[in-house]
């Protein structure tokens, strides 16, 4: 039975709750995959780094995450076998790891450092697998010749809608079809922030509320200003339409001008104001667009509420197809990397 060591560099929300999925499917990874994994490296830019060549305890590790707010908390450095690495590089270098997942916080503009990370781990003959949108964007021709080279895999399912199957949907089991268009609601914060006001609360009141479930950064702008969405577009433009894309290539605009007298006409109409992302091929180029757009009653969008995200699909062999994902967070993240690490192995 092949064993695989892991590594995590990012050990944030999706981290641990990747974590907490790979504790709770161990014995189904063994008895229906005939795979068994430990996790040799984890790595955080602020609550230390741990090197185990003999496995780390994620139960351990995950303690010293739950307590790292409390005065004089350890870190992870207290639970390495081995010396502690000076930055994220060394860290790759030094994890022993088979498999790399990471999740460093995304760069709209540049997909740095994740780019870097990545083609380290993948010139060391490591799987490389990421949640990080901009490696997928601004390198995913370079990342995905390297790892074909090196005979392993840059896998990224959750760096769109989560652990939706979107990539591997066109990857594995779509073979030939070529993708004409997509719409839909990629950003959840927005189309919750659009829902809150849909029921009276001002714009910064919607925004507050989002934050406070922990939707929303503190610096919100990502999202209202459509460049998470932006990003997904691109990404989804560059991996299943085969044509690079940037978030700055993509025709943007964000909520920050809906106001509530947008929302009560949108009302009387019998409409509903959301932030709609879609990409078209128009002969030998592409559009690709994020907009807030009224939406009326017979869209398969005007009923995406809340945290749900939905994407509709136009090919040239099966019409429509859409996905659809209710209550996102953490947990379908850690799913998607699972997803992909189990295929890239197999």
């Amino acid at each position: 039975m092949p064993h695989y060591k892991l590594a995590l560099l990012g050990f944030g929300n999706v981290g641990q709750a990747l974590t907490r999925l790979l504790l709770r499917k161990r014995s189904q990874l063994v008895d229906q995959y005939k795979v068994s994994f430990s996790v040799t490296g984890i790595a955080t830019s602020h609550h230390g780094i741990s090197i185990d060549p003999d496995g780390i305890s994620l139960e351990k590790a995950l303690e010293v995450m739950d307590h790292h707010l409390k005065p004089s908390s350890p870190s992870l450095n207290s639970i390495s076998t081995q010396p502690i690495p000076a930055d994220s590089l060394e860290f790759i270098r030094e994890c022993g790891g088979d498999v790399l997942f990471e999740n460093t916080p995304v760069n709209y503009q540049t997909g740095q450092p994740a780019i870097e990370h990545l083609q380290l781990a993948l010139e060391m003959g490591m799987h490389a697998i990421t949640a990080n949108k901009g490696p997928v964007v601004h390198a995913f021709t370079h990342l995905n010749q390297l790892a074909a080279s090196k005979g392993r895999n840059f896998f990224f399912e959750s760096s769109v809608m989560d652990g939706a199957p979107i990539f591997s949907l066109f990857r594995s089991t779509l073979p030939t079809a070529r993708l004409h268009s997509f719409r839909g609601i990629l950003n959840s914060t927005t189309n919750l922030i659009l829902n809150r006001m849909e029921v009276g609360e001002s714009f910064d009141q919607a925004v507050a509320y989002a934050q406070s479930i922990g939707i929303a950064e503190t610096d919100p702008s990502g999202d209202i200003d459509g460049w998470d969405a932006a990003i997904k577009v691109a990404a989804l433009v560059t991996v299943l339409m085969g044509v690079p894309l940037t978030p700055n290539q993509v025709d943007r605009q964000g909520i920050r001008g809906i106001s509530p007298a947008d929302i009560a006409e949108a009302r009387r109409r019998g409409h509903r104001w959301k932030l709609v992302c879609s990409a078209h091929r128009d002969g030998d180029g592409l559009n690709a667009r994020v907009a807030p757009e009224m939406i009326h009653p017979e869209s398969p969008l005007y009923r995406i509420d809340g945290t749900t995200s939905m994407v509709q699909f136009e090919t040239d062999v099966l019409g429509s197809l859409s996905i659809t994902e209710s209550d996102p967070g953490p947990h379908t993240t850690a799913y998607g990397l699972l997803a992909d690490f189990i295929n890239a192995v197999r």
